[in-house]
């Protein structure tokens, strides 16, 4: 746990978090620390909390009480524009489902959120990004016309473009077979060297837990048990 007690070496930090929907307590006092640069995997069957607590870590939701400190801004008192301007160019997400825009090719739904952000090369970042990821003869294609690994690969693209300090990837090979799945996680590990960023992965898969340098399980809305690989 080498400089877990500085904080300038900390890139994630969760202290007693609990998310409540109605009466249901997803998560039931979560601690949490994450180094700069590391990658954990978070394990766990459906329906014990780990992606509610990537939704928190990640600023997508807030939690109902507990300590929230992410790339060194505490989102305790941050509204949802805050945690969507503390995300922007931060943070950035994988998911099981690729949520790219139908009408537009791979290099937009890459290059348009970077314009939005204000990047002024966004079509030059997206291209070598995508060059990256293996789909430099693939820029104007629609999502339609691209497999789903093809799809997920713009996803990573479109997440690491921006040039995140943080990276969330949820459940990212859980619509795609098995070698593609090898291929898109190789493609994550790389791209997180490249980028010296931190790494989160969830997964209910222990093959895939096992490629981080630390495993955190969980069950029932609380870590249980932990170990380093």
């Amino acid at each position: 746990m080498h400089g877990s007690s500085d904080p300038t070496h900390i890139a994630i930090q969760a202290r007693n978090v609990t998310l409540s929907l109605g009466q249901t307590n997803i998560l039931k006092g979560v601690d949490l620390s994450i180094r700069r640069g590391e990658s954990l995997g978070i394990l766990g069957p459906s329906g014990s909390g780990k992606s509610s607590l990537m939704a928190i870590l990640s600023g997508l939701e807030r939690a109902s009480a507990g300590e929230v400190r992410v790339a060194d801004i505490d989102y305790g008192p941050l509204d949802e524009d805050g945690l969507a301007r503390a995300r922007r160019g931060r943070i950035g997400i994988v998911l099981q489902s690729f949520h790219l825009l139908p009408t537009m090719t791979a290099i937009e739904n890459v290059a348009v959120p970077l314009e939005l952000a204000g990047a002024r090369d966004a079509f030059a970042r997206a291209a070598a990004e995508l060059e990256a990821v293996g789909l430099g003869r693939r820029l104007h294609h629609y999502p339609a016309q691209l497999s789903g690994g093809e799809q997920q690969r713009v996803a990573i693209a479109r997440a690491v473009a921006p040039g995140p300090e943080i990276l969330f990837a949820d459940e990212p090979t859980g619509n795609l077979d098995g070698v593609t799945s090898g291929a898109i996680i190789n493609l994550i590990f790389a791209r997180q060297a490249a980028n010296g960023a931190t790494l989160v992965i969830i997964t209910h898969d222990p093959a895939l837990a096992e490629r981080c340098s630390r495993i955190v399980e969980m069950r029932d809305g609380l870590i249980v048990a932990e170990r380093q690989t």
